[in-house]
């Protein structure tokens, strides 16, 4: 019965992905693009390691499981209402037609996480992949994460040359002044 739900969520979730990535699937080669895949190395992580979520809830590894899991819901909440609001995305931006409308800003912001982190969102991501992962080490699960960890600092460099594109000398005076995705490290 499991294993049919687990096959279930995938073909679900895959096509749930396939509908909202349909644009940046048409552009190969733009941060959505790389995304997606990370994305879909995500889903296959949290399916496979569903049968042992709640194991154990009490050790180390589940305990940091859910710090990585719980900042992960937080950190693209904080992101995408300062992108809204302070980011003044517009319509006429069109740059790049595969942006969601929130990725659509008109100013650059440089507030909050982003005045640590150019990616919170992807650092998002990672600790979202890094907390399913937590839940059990396999070999496969292991290949899961660290694709999905190469896919998102794919996904970021892309993220980076589109925003020098749009953004100019602003955008590289933020980028020396910020980490990627830890705050101070990296």
């Amino acid at each position: 019965m499991l294993f049919w739900f687990q096959i279930f969520l995938l073909v679900a979730g895959t096509a749930a992905l396939l509908y909202v990535s349909r644009g940046p699937l048409s552009q190969p080669g733009s941060h959505g693009f790389y995304r997606f895949f990370a994305w879909e190395c995500m889903l296959v992580l949290i399916v496979v390691n569903l049968p042992v979520w709640h194991v154990d809830p009490l050790s180390f590894t589940q305990l940091l499981s859910c710090v990585f899991l719980a900042l992960s819901i937080w950190l693209p909440i904080h992101a995408v209402r300062l992108l809204k609001a302070q980011g003044k995305p517009t319509e006429a931006r069109n740059d790049d037609p595969a942006l969601y409308g929130f990725e659509k800003t008109s100013s650059l912001v440089t507030s909050g996480a982003f005045r640590y982190i150019r990616h919170p969102m992807y650092t998002a991501l990672m600790l979202l992949a890094w907390g399913a992962f937590l839940k059990q080490f396999t070999w496969l699960t292991l290949a899961l994460v660290l694709a999905a960890t190469l896919l998102l600092v794919l996904t970021a460099l892309r993220d980076e040359k589109e925003c020098i594109a749009h953004f100019g000398d602003t955008y590289r005076d933020y980028m020396r002044g910020t980490r990627r995705f830890i705050p101070f490290v990296l």
